[in-house]
């Protein structure tokens, strides 16, 4: 039976670390997978600052419902994620809602990195380096679910700065996220979250330097 929507009102600064039910770091431009059941509190944290994580989130009880950038945006008529921001599905449905976050402003429109991108924007040399399109397919083969790469749909890149000018134009700015920075969502169906920690060493997301984040989950 697929879970209903949760409209629990959440103990956001009432939640410790040592409370979780789950606490992990993810190293450095590396790729994780976890079931983020409805009700319960998702935390990242970046550790040290400066660190942009993609995101891709799908419905555990039917992958082909996943977050949708589109939805998001015109739901909350807005390029930005922040506190208050509800995660939407392709389905019009809420997946997650953003229910405390000290970084506020996350991206909606740079995507993933990927070896085809890595070397049309830097070099052809860099076609093989670490990326993120390449992090999300070998967390999905080391998970038990029909998500493949046909559903690597537009991620959101959570502490990542990419200002948008007003002639519309997007750039890859210096992180401005500093150190133990955190987004917490509350999920509102049973949700599949997918991230890479990015890896990418050629433009500034990550200072030219990607460190470690840590991802907390709670029963509320």
């Amino acid at each position: 039976m697929r879970s209903s929507t949760v409209t629990k009102t959440p103990l956001v600064n009432k939640l410790k670390p040592g409370s979780a039910i789950y606490n992990e770091v993810v190293a450095a431009g590396e790729p994780w997978i976890h079931e983020i059941k409805a009700g319960q509190v998702f935390r990242i944290v970046a550790i040290g600052g400066t660190q942009a994580v993609d995101t891709l989130f799908y419905s555990a009880w039917d992958t082909s419902e996943r977050y949708s950038a589109q939805d998001t945006i015109l739901a909350q008529r807005n390029i930005y994620l922040k506190n208050g921001s509800k995660l939407m599905s392709n389905l019009g449905r809420p997946m997650l809602s953003i229910i405390s976050d000290s970084f506020g402003r996350h991206d909606t429109l740079t995507g993933a990195c990927a070896a085809e991108s890595n070397q049309v924007r830097y070099a052809l040399e860099k076609r093989h380096m670490h990326n993120c399109r390449n992090n999300f397919l070998a967390a999905i083969a080391s998970w038990r679910t029909s998500i493949d790469k046909r559903d690597l749909s537009a991620n959101i890149n959570f502490f990542l700065h990419a200002p948008v000018t007003p002639e519309g134009e997007l750039s890859f700015a210096e992180g401005v996220s500093e150190p133990g920075k955190f987004v917490e969502m509350r999920a509102e169906m049973d949700v599949i979250a997918l991230i890479s920690n990015c890896p990418q060493l050629n433009n500034s997301c990550n200072a030219f330097n990607p460190t470690a984040i840590r991802v907390m989950i709670w029963d509320v």
